[in-house]
Formats: C-alpha cells, sequence, structure tokens
C-alpha cells in the first residue's frame, strides 16, 4: 500500500517545493516508487528542480481536473533525470513519477475563477497509485487552509509542516496543527527551514516542540549554495555531503521509519462522496 505524505505551509515562501523535491528523491534513492503530485495549482512550480521542461509538457493536472485526459496523460516519469549519477539508484526499481500544475497564466485564471472538484482530485490520487505501484506518495499543497489542502490532510498518513522562524509563520502553523489534529492526521512533523546560522538550533528546536506539542525533523539552515542552485537541480543530489543534505536525509528518515500506511480515509470513511 502506498504511504501518503502532504506537505504543507501556512505561508508561501518557505521552501515547500524545494524540500518535497529533495524528500522525494532521497527516499526514491533507496529503490522506491515515488509520486509528486503538484496541487499548488495557483503557484505551481515543483516541475523546475526535476528539469522538466515547461514546453514539453502536453498535459497537467489542470487538464485531467478539467476532463481532459486521464491522469496517466499528466504523469512524467522524471527518475531519467537522475541516472546519469552512477549509484544514484540502488536497484532499477527505484522512480519518481510528476504530475505538474500549468504554469499558463489563462489555466491559473481559470483555477481562480472557477475551482474544481476536490473529489475528482481524490480519485486521481487511488488510481495513480493503483497503477503506478506507488510506494509513496507527496502531495505539494498550496499554502494556508482551503478544500484542497483539507482533502490532503484528511487522507494523509503523515502531514509534514514547514515553517520559517518567524512570527506569522508560527501563528499560521498554530492554526493548521489544530485543523490537523480535528481531521485525526494519524501523524505530525514539523520542520523549520531558511534558519540562520547563528540561531541557537537545539534551543529553537525545542521551543517549537513545545509550542506545539510536534516533533521537530529537522531544522535546514540558510546556505549559499541554495541560492546560486536557484532551484535548477535537486540539492541533495548536487551537494550530497553538505549539512542541508545530511539534514533533509535525516527527515527522510523520519518519514520512512513507519513504512506501513495507517490513514483509513481511502476506505473513504472519512471523505465525502
Amino acid at each position: 500500500m502506498t504511504k501518503i505524505i502532504s506537505i504543507h505551509s501556512f505561508r508561501g515562501g518557505t521552501g515547500k517545493s524545494n524540500v518535497t523535491a529533495n524528500l522525494a528523491t532521497l527516499i526514491a534513492r533507496t529503490g522506491l516508487r515515488v509520486g509528486i503530485v503538484d496541487t499548488d495549482i495557483q503557484s505551481p512550480g515543483i516541475h523546475v528542480p526535476f528539469g522538466l521542461d515547461e514546453t514539453k509538457i502536453k498535459h497537467t493536472l489542470n487538464d485531467y481536473l478539467w476532463g481532459r485526459c486521464a491522469i496517466e496523460a499528466a504523469t512524467y516519469d522524471v527518475s531519467s533525470v537522475f541516472a546519469t549519477k552512477k549509484g544514484w539508484f540502488t536497484n532499477n526499481r527505484g522512480k519518481i513519477y510528476l504530475i505538474p500544475s500549468s504554469i499558463k497564466t489563462g489555466e491559473i485564471s481559470r483555477i481562480l475563477r472557477e475551482g474544481y472538484d476536490a473529489r475528482l482530485l481524490n480519485d486521481g490520487f487511488r488510481h495513480l497509485m493503483q497503477r503506478l505501484q506507488l510506494d509513496y506518495l507527496f502531495i505539494d499543497t498550496h499554502p494556508g487552509i482551503n478544500e484542497e489542502t483539507l482533502l490532503s490532510v484528511i487522507i494523509s498518513d503523515v502531514l509534514l509542516v514547514i515553517l520559517r522562524p518567524d512570527k506569522q509563520d508560527y501563528q499560521g502553523t498554530a492554526v493548521t496543527i489544530d485543523v490537523a489534529r480535528k481531521l485525526e492526521v494519524p501523524k505530525m512533523l514539523l520542520v523549520v527551514n531558511k534558519v540562520l546560522p547563528s540561531l541557537n538550533t537545539p534551543a529553537l528546536k525545542q521551543q517549537i516542540q513545545d509550542s506545539y506539542k510536534v516533533p521537530v525533523a529537522g531544522i535546514l539552515p540558510v546556505c549559499e549554495e541554495m541560492f546560486h542552485l536557484a532551484s535548477s537541480d535537486i540539492f541533495s543530489m548536487r551537494y550530497p555531503e553538505h549539512p542541508w543534505t545530511k539534514t533533509i536525509s535525516a527527515i527522510a528518515q523520519c518519514l520512512t521509519d513507519n513504512p506501513k500506511p495507517t490513514n483509513p480515509a481511502f476506505n473513504f470513511g472519512r471523505i465525502a462522496r
């Protein structure tokens, strides 16, 4: 069965998509089959670090949600991007599949204007997991709380919330955690991103854990290399020995500690049809 991990932040600019791309890559590296769905339809971008050229994207998640194509037609195997790195995948089964959202202004505007059927998105998740025999499905969510976010939270085995050491992020994260608890998410983890090296990270970690009563899986530092890379590649692949990569690897380990899915949501007991 597929383990579903939603990556969320209450506000934009937390580095959510970059963290998602690196976590998915590191897990796929172990030989597992990983899917990523970019449900941040209003501001998509996770396709960029995977080198997926916009001009070669024929169908997107938008097309599926509007009934233009099957979910498979909007799915792209991006694991070939890493095949040139010797030993990147431990066996031939390791795969990364990406379902991008459209970056066309008109299609983003249509989503904002008309919305979409969130239940159809749920059907697409289910079909994708079965058809591709996924071990993990990552959902890169839209910031804030909306219908899509609630759906992603409900069906998740793990909700990973990303925040910065910022007062606005702290307040928004409290809202997200409260909602997730009411929806009975089986497991929640926090990741603090873009932390200055001058900060006392052990003290920061303890402070956040005490405030939210949720484990902090990792604290990711601000680093110059990340700015130079500018999302043009997967950071953990380009800098395998970097402290940032070591931390993201530890976070990936937290996500894979309990390999069996525990959320009953896909039995439709908690999703209205």
